[in-house]
């Protein structure tokens, strides 16, 4: 496949991931169908089943391109920390500032993804596990990198602690979106801040 296919399959992939990321969350998975997620993309049903073998598929593939455009924001924040010298803190701090925009540009798959973690009965729910731990997972590095250098308590439980800061900033987040939409997201990222600073660094 040369590049222009390449290209040309990603663009149509994100269309369908689109669409069905907002079909999925104003119907639900089992009322929305194929024939509504390509009509929404502006494409030809054939078209989602060359790209996804079934509805079942695309969901899944969503999850992996949403959680892990997630992860690669939170990696960014953390290294951008690192190459100008900040702190393991400062580095927490960056990643709930780029967790909260990752939520701001796409809502929709934030519900989403928060609604899907809690049903144990789907297709999907291994995978989302595995990339629920691997966004988790960028957090624990920080933690543990800071731990060792004798900036953050040995006390800490990285685990638990990396999952509720993931946690809080999902739960603000979604809580900013839906009932406290006139708040900037300085606004809210400068709350989370303080509540890092208490409870983590001690300061």
């Amino acid at each position: 496949m040369d590049s222009s296919s390449t290209t040309r399959r990603q663009a149509t992939r994100q269309k369908l991931y689109e669409a069905a990321v907002t079909l999925i969350a104003e119907k639900g998975f089992s009322a929305t169908t194929v024939d509504e997620i390509a009509d929404r993309a502006g494409v030809a049903k054939g078209t989602v089943y060359y790209n996804f073998k079934s509805k079942t598929e695309l969901f899944e593939e969503l999850l992996r391109h949403g959680v892990g455009l997630l992860t690669r924001s939170l990696r960014s924040a953390a290294e951008q920390t690192d190459e100008r010298g900040g702190t393991r803190v400062e580095a927490l701090d960056a990643m709930i500032r780029a967790g909260l925009a990752f939520i701001d540009r796409y809502p929709a798959f934030t519900q989403l993804y928060v609604a899907e973690l809690w049903r144990t009965n789907r297709a999907w729910q291994s995978t989302l596990l595995v990339l629920r731990q691997e966004a988790v997972a960028v957090v624990e590095g920080v933690l543990r990198d800071g731990v060792a250098a004798g900036e953050l308590s040995e006390e800490i439980d990285i685990q638990l602690t990396a999952a509720a800061l993931v946690g809080m900033v999902l739960v603000a987040a979604l809580d900013w979106q839906a009932f406290q939409p006139e708040r900037t997201i300085d606004d809210v990222h400068s709350a989370l801040s303080l509540l890092l600073h208490g409870r983590v660094s001690g300061r």
